[in-house]
């Protein structure tokens, strides 16, 4: 992963980035499923309490599984949207708000029958090599090379699967502006901060790229909650605690990336917490994570790595918002027994999380430093705080919560 180079003074992010593209109410769409009941309702009970216009308000046709596959994507959720979205020209939309009952997880394009037959002869390839390597006697010379090819076999069958090809639905539909790039792995989000001296070589430009929230969760109870906490907090303050779970000591090295430039910055967030919130801030730099007890009174969380196994170390503030650093965080909001984070931290009582639904890589999370900083400013709304701060589109993220919850717009944080 390369250094994105954003260890900033924190002021240059926050004075330095134009304050024009304030999100309004009247720039949000709600999409809904129009075979789910509860998704139509919680979509007019926010469009009443936010006060969107009554137009805002496209239903589509689709499974209300948190999978779907790339055909049902493209046909009922994509082309339906884009026809919408020509037809209402006239009509400034930046940003769509999608609502439970819309799929999570859009899947990779089917394979051809061609392609099947290449897939299989590959696999029995790399399996005869795998049991000669286990039960021949080999040379070292002969061991080598073939493991160089059940390597090579291993690469070609993954590229033929397109298993980077899959995405999240939120972050594949904020490119549905843009018709004409490619499925694999990722696209450089020009809205990140890190990318902004980046913008003439970037494939995707800022008006190709719609923002995207998601209202969605284990029950239609608990997205009513999200929504009422958001506006409690916004009227009121998100008071409470701050809770940082970093893995090691901060870094003396410069030039970081990957694991190292992320504990990094979450070790930047609680410092930026103290400078520009009255938030009193908890960090933790070891790596034990908090335990059951150790967050009382959390308005603000980010940390890391328990893989699909939430820790009930937390009593959340009404309209608390945070996220938790792993690759399985999102896989799913409505398994009956699921740990992830996502999940479990919707249930207990948290506004806002993000997390992905599938293998990110690290570098697909939003920079904890960026995230909070925008958020903490109060004039950014939730949406606005992720995609400043998020690196890629078309990939894995998912934003949960009110795209236009600003937990600290009328007052700087309160204890």
């Amino acid at each position: 992963m390369k250094s994105f180079k954003v260890l900033l003074v924190f002021l240059f992010l926050i004075v330095g980035v134009d304050h024009s593209f304030a999100l309004q109410a009247s720039e949000i769409l709600l999409v809904v499923n129009q075979n789910v009941p509860a998704s139509r309702d919680l979509a007019e009970y926010y469009r009443d309490k936010r006060q969107i216009p009554a137009p805002n308000l496209f239903a589509v046709d689709m499974t209300n599984a948190e999978d779907c596959s790339r055909e049902e994507y493209q046909q009922k959720l994509l082309k339906p949207l884009r026809e919408y979205l020509a037809r209402h020209n006239g009509t400034k939309i930046r940003c769509l708000l999608l609502f439970y009952g819309i799929p999570l997880r859009v899947a990779a394009p089917e394979l051809s029958q061609e392609s099947w037959r290449d897939l299989e002869d590959l696999k029995y390839a790399r399996k005869q090599i795998e049991w000669q390597l286990e039960n021949q006697e080999l040379t070292d010379e002969q061991r080598g090379e073939k493991d160089t090819k059940s390597k090579q076999l291993k690469g070609q069958i993954d590229e033929l699967r397109q298993t980077d090809q899959g995405a999240a639905v939120d972050s594949e539909i904020s490119l549905v502006l843009n018709d004409s790039y490619l499925l694999q792995k990722w696209q450089k989000n020009p809205f990140f901060v890190g990318f902004q001296n980046q913008q003439e070589k970037l494939l995707i430009k800022k008006d190709q790229v719609m923002f995207v929230s998601r209202l969605d969760g284990p029950s239609p109870k608990v997205v009513r909650r999200i929504i009422d906490d958001s506006l409690y907090a916004e009227k009121n303050g998100l008071r409470g605690q701050a809770y940082y779970d970093a893995r090691w000591i901060f870094p003396e090295k410069k030039n970081l990336t990957g694991y190292d430039l992320y504990d990094a910055s979450i070790h930047t967030a609680a410092k930026l917490t103290k400078k520009i919130s009255t938030l009193p801030v908890h960090l933790d730099q070891q790596e034990s994570l908090f335990q059951t007890g150790d967050a009382s009174s959390a308005a603000l969380y980010c940390g890391w790595y328990s893989l699909g196994k939430y820790i009930d170390a937390f009593d959340w503030q009404p309209g608390a918002v945070g996220y938790h650093l792993a690759s399985s965080e999102c896989t799913t909001l409505k398994k009956a027994g699921s740990q992830v984070w996502c999940k479990r931290m919707l249930e207990d009582g948290v506004a806002a999380t993000i997390g992905p639904v599938a293998e990110p890589y690290i570098q697909g999370f939003p920079l904890p430093e960026l995230f909070f900083s925008f958020l903490l400013d109060g004039y950014y709304t939730l949406a606005e705080s992720y995609f400043l701060s998020t690196p890629f589109l078309s990939w894995q993220m998912v934003l949960l919560g009110d795209p236009l919850y600003r937990p600290f717009r009328n007052a700087k944080a309160g204890t």
